[in-house]
This record gives structure tokens, C-alpha cells and sequence, in this order.
């Protein structure tokens, strides 16, 4: 039996609090941090987040707490779980009290444009000597809270790592799976948000599976292209970390930048169907870095391109239909053949 430790999830969003939610149950004291004072008193008195995790009834023991300070004394392990544009915030209040001896672990998905920098990278900056790892995966947080079966992927170098959070967060419902690929897993949960936008654009064209299916598929060639340009292994990406998390996010409308595309797909415009979402869709930031960065590198990446041209040139959803089907075709199963491109 594991024992029991103590883990404070920082950020009380829908991932995070299902995170909590999980580490409670498994019987470890587990801790929300969160800014939103109301939140607390609502976890703490009626064990809910109606605001991210509507319905769901969270386990008794989970406590929740604005006192940072509080938050991190004394825990174990410390799960990053707040917005990518909040992180590097956050670790600036938390380099005072940090230990070395903590363990970290970004639930983030998302890269900062200064450096190309992915977030457990930009942990790494602020604590260069703690152990350090990732989680990611097919996770839609409503689903997990529901407790319906999920698995996850917990990345590390670190194989110390990687076995306690294995022991911490399996549970009957809930199945982590293990990588040393700690870059690769991470950049496969950020470039599939802008994927996802492009699926729920297509959903609200109403085209058909084969469309959705062609989408999927050429998205995780583009993603796979990316990364190892980048320095990730491709096998990376044949596991939940890559195509798992692509598919969950591309087909569900739990996902939030499927909505953000279902949205503009119906004619809303990006500031709108933002401020309808009510929650921070990463995709949306993802995608600039990203078209950045393989133009920087001369990457080939015509949904990144097609897609960036709808959300910031006025590019109707339609036309960029239109230039996927017109373009070059390539070979089906990126690193087989030589590339022509």
C-alpha cells in the first residue's frame, strides 16, 4: 500500500480540482491552492466547484486554501495546474518558499513565446535542483470528475518521479502510464489545443468523418513533424501523450478550444467566442508561437498556417477548407519516406 503523503495542487481549476479530488480519495491530504476566496469557502464547506466541475461531488477530505504560503509548507509534491500566461507569476512567489526537496509537476499545457520555452522548462529556470516532471494526456477534467476510466502520462527523466506519481494518482478509474520523454509528452499536450480548434471549426461546417478523420490524422503528422525538429522522439506521440490526447481533444465539445472553433466555425468572431468560453483556451496563444517558430525553421505546417490565417488575417473558415485540399500532397506516414518538402 502506498503511503500516505501530503500534495497541494496549485490552481483550482477543472484539471486541477480533479487532481485534487483523485489524490484525496487515494487517501493522501491533499490541498487546492486558489486566489478566488469564494472558491475556497464553496470546496471546504460544500466539497463542490460549481464554477469548473459542475454536479460533481468532491471527496470530504480535500481542503481548500488562498494562503500560499500555507499551501506549500510541509507538501511532498506540488502539482502546477494554473494557466500557461499565470506560470512564470507563480513561480516567482513560490521560489522563497520551495524546497529542494519537493517534487514538481506541470499540468500546464502551453509554451511562453519569449525563448520557446515549454512550462516545466520554465519551472526548471526557478528550480534548477528539485525533481521535475510532467503530466499530460487524454485528460477532459469533467470526465475525470465524473469518474468515468481515463489514463494519463507522468514524464520524467527522473524514474524516482515517475514511480511516485504513478503510486499517488492510480486509482480503479484513473490509469497513469509512465515516459522519460519529458519534452516530447509535454509539446504534444500544447500543439494539440491548436488542432482542436481546427476540428470544432470543421464540426460547425458540418463536414463528415472522413473530414474529421483526415483532420486528426494530418494534424498528428504536423505535430510529429514539429517535434522532432524540435528534439522530441516521434514514438512519443503514438501514445496517450500524442494521439490519445489529440483524439480526446479534437472530438470533444468538453474541449476547450474544440468550442473556440465550434464557435467561429458559426460565424463568431475569435474575441467573442473567447469571452463566451469563460475559461482560458491555450490553443488560441499556442498557435502565434507556434507559426512563429516553424516559419523560423521552415516547417512544414499548412493546418498551423491556414488556421492562423482565420484567427488573426480574417480568413474566412471555408477558404481555409478550400487551401487544405489545394495544397501539395505529402507522404502518408511521416519519417517513412524522405520528405520532398
Amino acid at each position: 500500500m502506498t503511503p500516505s503523503l501530503k500534495a497541494t495542487v496549485l490552481g483550482g481549476g477543472s484539471f486541477g480540482t480533479a487532481l485534487g479530488n483523485i489524490l484525496s480519495e487515494n487517501g493522501h491530504k491533499a490541498t487546492l491552492w486558489m486566489r478566488n476566496e469564494e472558491r475556497v469557502s464553496e470546496i471546504n464547506d460544500s466539497h463542490t466547484n460549481y464554477l469548473y466541475l459542475p454536479g460533481v461531488q468532491l471527496n470530504s477530505s480535500l481542503a481548500a486554501t488562498d494562503d500560499l504560503v500555507k499551501a506549500v509548507r510541509s507538501a511532498d509534491v506540488l502539482f502546477i495546474s494554473v494557466p500557461s500566461q499565470s506560470v512564470r507569476s507563480l513561480c516567482e512567489q513560490l521560489q522563497p518558499l520551495v524546497q529542494e526537496s519537493q517534487v514538481l509537476v506541470s499540468t500546464t499545457k502551453g509554451i511562453e513565446p519569449e525563448g520557446f520555452l515549454l512550462m516545466s522548462e520554465l519551472i526548471k529556470t526557478y528550480f534548477p535542483k528539485n525533481p521535475l516532471g510532467v503530466l499530460s494526456g487524454p485528460n477532459l477534467a469533467k470526465e475525470i470528475g465524473q469518474r468515468q476510466p481515463a489514463a494519463t502520462v507522468i514524464a520524467s527523466q527522473d524514474k524516482l518521479v515517475r514511480d511516485q506519481i504513478q503510486r499517488l494518482l492510480s486509482c480503479d478509474y484513473f490509469r497513469v502510464y509512465v515516459n522519460a520523454d519529458r519534452f516530447g509528452v509535454e509539446l504534444g499536450g500544447a500543439l494539440k489545443n491548436i488542432y482542436a480548434i481546427v476540428s470544432g471549426m470543421a464540426a460547425a461546417l458540418g463536414f463528415g468523418e472522413n473530414t474529421k478523420s483526415m483532420l486528426i490524422t494530418r494534424s498528428l503528422a504536423e505535430m510529429s513533424r514539429f517535434a522532432v525538429a524540435m528534439g522530441a522522439n516521434p514514438m512519443t506521440f503514438l501514445g496517450l501523450a500524442g494521439v490519445g490526447d489529440l483524439v480526446a481533444t479534437c472530438t470533444s465539445p468538453l474541449s476547450r478550444n474544440y468550442r473556440v472553433g465550434y464557435a467561429l466555425g458559426k460565424g463568431t468572431t475569435l474575441e467573442e467566442a473567447v469571452e463566451e468560453l469563460g475559461e482560458v483556451a491555450e490553443g488560441v496563444n499556442t498557435l502565434k508561437i507556434v507559426r512563429d517558430r516553424a516559419e523560423r525553421d521552415q516547417i512544414y505546417m499548412p493546418l498551423v498556417n491556414g488556421l492562423y490565417q482565420v484567427l488573426f488575417e480574417g480568413k474566412s473558415p471555408s477558404d481555409m477548407s478550400r487551401q487544405m485540399m489545394g495544397g501539395d500532397p505529402s507522404s502518408d506516414v511521416e519519417f517513412i519516406l524522405p520528405k520532398s518538402f
